[in-house]
């Protein structure tokens, strides 16, 4: 199994260092719950033509993308369990670009996903993010192609054996 500098060690490797999935069959079920964001930056002009947008709305769509995607975490990142989701949901925000410290405008994608599992949610959640944000991308494209994801982080986890996690607050 490989270790981190600190002394944790990476589940996903084995004693020999080859990658397996972990045994999660020894856990005890208990509700787990994660919440993850991205965040899609646009231009004003982009901005402004979302609610005219002849595919339908981005931000209707990204949603329901990754309400789809966070069920088909598994499916997509091979160390993941199938996991039976008791809620996912997934907001995006328009955040104007005045609200921003650093940049212009865009997009914020939160997710939140629960179960009552032997493993985290983590994964679909931050899967679920991921997701919706490259649907307001690929909904928005023709308008530009500077787009850019970014900041595709995990909020928070609560649950589970390594406990509650909450990230530290950071300006946009």
């Amino acid at each position: 199994m490989s270790t981190h500098r600190d002394g944790a060690k990476l589940s996903h490797f084995n004693d020999a260092g080859e990658a397996h999935m972990v045994d999660v069959s020894d856990k005890k079920p208990t509700r787990r719950e994660a919440v993850a964001e991205a965040f899609v930056e646009l231009n004003a002009d982009v901005l402004a033509a979302l609610p005219q947008n002849p595919k339908g709305n981005p931000l209707e769509v990204a949603r329901f993308a990754g309400i789809t995607a966070a069920k088909k975490t598994a499916d997509l990142i091979p160390m993941c369990h199938p996991l039976p989701l008791s809620f996912i949901d997934v907001e995006a925000t328009i955040v104007h670009p005045a609200a921003l410290l650093k940049t212009g405008g865009g997009v914020r994608i939160r997710a939140t996903a629960a179960t009552v599992a032997g493993t985290g949610v983590e994964m679909e959640a931050m899967t679920a993010a991921a997701v919706a944000a490259l649907t307001v991308y690929d909904m928005t494209k023709a308008l530009d192609k500077g787009i850019r994801i970014r900041e595709i982080v995990l909020l928070s986890k609560k649950g589970g054996k390594s406990g509650d996690y909450v990230r530290s607050a950071e300006p946009l």
